[in-house]
């Protein structure tokens, strides 16, 4: 139902969820990959001097990855139901 105060558009609320564009998905997933990257090469950086550190980091690129692969599978997804 359109919210007349707002020019007429409908309004989300917290209890709505919009899906997600390809082209929001897709940047989503670059930003993910450029981070794993960033993380990869500060962790390889770190692994002599603060294995600890490195290993943190390790573990949250790993979790990046994860999030990044479902991305591209829910990315996959939706360009087939384009076509």
């Amino acid at each position: 139902m359109p919210d007349r105060r707002y020019g007429g558009e409908p309004v989300i609320t917290k209890w709505e969820h919009q899906m997600p564009s390809l082209a929001q998905m897709t940047g989503s997933l670059h930003i993910h990959q450029f981070y794993i990257g960033k993380l990869k090469a500060k962790q390889e950086q770190l692994f002599d001097s603060d294995p600890e550190l490195a290993m943190l980091l390790d573990n949250v690129a790993a979790v990046l990855s994860e999030h990044a692969d479902v991305l591209a599978g829910d990315i996959a997804d939706m360009e087939c139901d384009d076509w």
